[in-house]
């Protein structure tokens, strides 16, 4: 069964939410069941969106988009020169 993704904006505000919870006094298990998301989820989340700002994020995104781009240059040109390195050979 398929849960909607959340976009990185909003688990990053979902993670502040947690930490103030917490601040609160409610544990790890209340907080994160406010928020609805699992703690298995929450652990994820945290470590691959814990500490970070909206500008950060952002940055992120943009390096992902251009490594993306990248790698399929990379492909293309590598795709290239297998094919005429195949023509070379006969």
């Amino acid at each position: 069964m398929a849960g909607k993704r959340d976009k990185p904006e909003e688990i990053v505000l979902k993670l502040r939410q947690v930490e103030v919870l917490q601040g609160q006094g409610s544990s790890v298990a209340d907080a994160v069941r406010q928020i609805g998301v699992t703690q298995q989820t929450y652990y994820r989340w945290r470590k691959e969106y814990g500490g970070m700002s909206r500008d950060q994020l952002k940055r992120l995104k943009q390096l992902e988009t251009e490594n993306q781009r990248l790698r399929r240059a990379v492909s293309d040109l590598t795709l290239d020169k297998m094919v005429l390195a195949e023509a070379a050979r006969g």
